[in-house]
């Protein structure tokens, strides 16, 4: 699945070589502070600091030596200070992870990919609300008819539709920045998180370098409430996601098409129809959050460890979070091609609003009702009752159903309204008057 998903700037993230590359950093932070502490001789330290610097020149060589010391040792991280000590080939070697345990590297290496991770991730969603916001003013008013259950309600502008779109990607913003700072926390306290072999001033000095925060408290691990936050933050974008491309899998059905998603050149539908223009795009967005969600989930399964820590977590996060990263990379980046090339039908938008005889205004009749004096439910009956009327002049066959013309002839209705008072109230105008105080307070009048 990563490869098939994945970009190369998010790949490299999740890649062997900059996990390892970020072990040889974390070491050698450690190793800078064990010196200010007078624990490690400078010369050893040295020897150690260019015996990583070699391996961090060749970052494939180092990866494939700790594969293949690993096959024995089944143990990744002693794997990979034992390709360390061979190469310093000294016995300066025993300073290296000194005081250290296997999720003092592996867990702060984590909290750095993540921080990368949402880097990108923040990144996409910026450019994806700078296509959105151009489209917002391109169909600001764009009439279209509104819908609640699927059904005809009451008109707005594809504009105002796509606004929402902005808006709530505007969230997703700000939640991936929220779990970009909650995942940026590092550990160098120890076996259960006493700091019992270390001093806290060199988990500060390493965190510092990272650009990370020291957890106020840990176990042998950063608990992981944290991670299962930051998975949680990346499935609700994906759930943005999803919202939007059933919204768009929707205006695309043949008896809507108010928009559709880009048929390029070459492209074939189905293998047995040649007219399909499938919401293809869209529907793989759709299946992509549910695995983003799943994800979530195994986060969180993640969150109880026995006691101090057991492994139980570890396998797991080597799947969920390369996988969440790059797919929600890879999402991002469909929603920016989509909106940005989206085929919008305004004559199809005015076709559907017609659809429903004016039927939209009804609710500005009632209102209008009740302001000259009628009770609600006075009111409403009247109206539903010209509804129903056009209504079955329409299924009746007839081609002069009209929700206005119904209620100019109803002398119950009209004869609380001046000439031309129906006519104007039954406007598209009427409905829109408000609309660019919703454009200025997104920020896009």
């Amino acid at each position: 699945m990563i490869q098939r998903y994945s970009r190369p700037e998010m790949r490299a993230i999740w890649s062997d070589e900059n996990k390892l590359n970020l072990w040889l950093n974390i070491e050698l932070f450690a190793l800078e502070a064990l010196v200010k502490e007078r624990v490690v001789p400078a010369r050893d330290a040295a020897k150690i600091r260019a015996a990583c610097q070699a391996w961090q020149r060749n970052l494939p060589g180092l990866v494939a030596r700790q594969k293949e010391l690993e096959k024995t040792l089944n143990h990744d991280v002693i794997a990979f200070t034992t390709a360390v000590a061979e190469k310093v080939n000294d016995r300066a070697s025993r300073w290296f992870h000194f005081g250290l345990t296997s999720s003092d590297v592996g867990d702060t290496a984590c909290a750095v990919q993540m921080v990368q991770s949402a880097d990108i991730l923040i990144r996409d969603v910026k450019e994806a609300r700078r296509v959105i916001a151009r489209r917002v003013r391109e169909h600001r008013f764009t009439p279209c008819i509104g819908r609640s259950h699927g059904i005809h309600a009451e008109p707005t502008t594809f504009g105002l539709k796509l606004a929402l779109m902005y808006d709530e990607f505007g969230r997703a913003l700000e939640r991936l920045e929220r779990a970009r700072h909650v995942a940026a926390v590092g550990k160098i306290s120890g076996a259960v998180g006493t700091s019992a072999h270390l001093s806290p001033r060199v988990e500060a000095h390493v965190c510092r370098r990272l650009g990370l925060r020291p957890a106020t408290i840990a176990t042998q691990v950063v608990q992981r409430d944290i991670h299962a936050e930051y998975q949680t933050a990346l499935a609700l974008v994906g759930a943005s996601i999803e919202r939007w491309a059933v919204e768009f899998r929707h205006l695309q059905r043949t008896e809507v098409l108010e928009a559709e998603e880009p048929f390029t050149r070459g492209q074939k539908g189905s293998s047995a129809m040649p007219h399909k223009r499938n919401p293809i795009t869209w529907e793989r967005l759709t299946g992509l959050a549910r695995v983003l969600r799943g994800n979530a989930i195994a986060a969180m399964e993640n969150v109880a460890l026995w006691h101090e820590r057991d492994i139980s977590h570890s396998s797991v996060e080597r799947i969920i979070f390369p996988d969440s990263c790059t797919l929600l990379d890879y999402m991002l980046h469909l929603i920016i091609r989509l909106m940005d090339k989206l085929n919008v039908y305004p004559e199809n938008m005015k076709k559907n609003l017609g659809l429903s005889l004016g039927m939209w205004n009804s609710q500005t009749v009632l209102l209008a009702l009740i302001r000259k004096g009628l009770t609600r439910e006075e009111a409403y009956q009247l109206v539903q009752d010209a509804a129903m009327k056009t209504w079955a002049v329409k299924h009746a066959g007839r081609d002069d159903a009209d929700f206005l013309e119904q209620l100019k002839a109803d002398p119950q209705i009209s004869k609380h309204f001046k000439k031309g008072e129906l006519e104007k109230l039954c406007s598209l105008d009427f409905h829109f008057k408000e609309v660019n105080t919703r454009f200025r307070k997104l920020g896009l009048g």
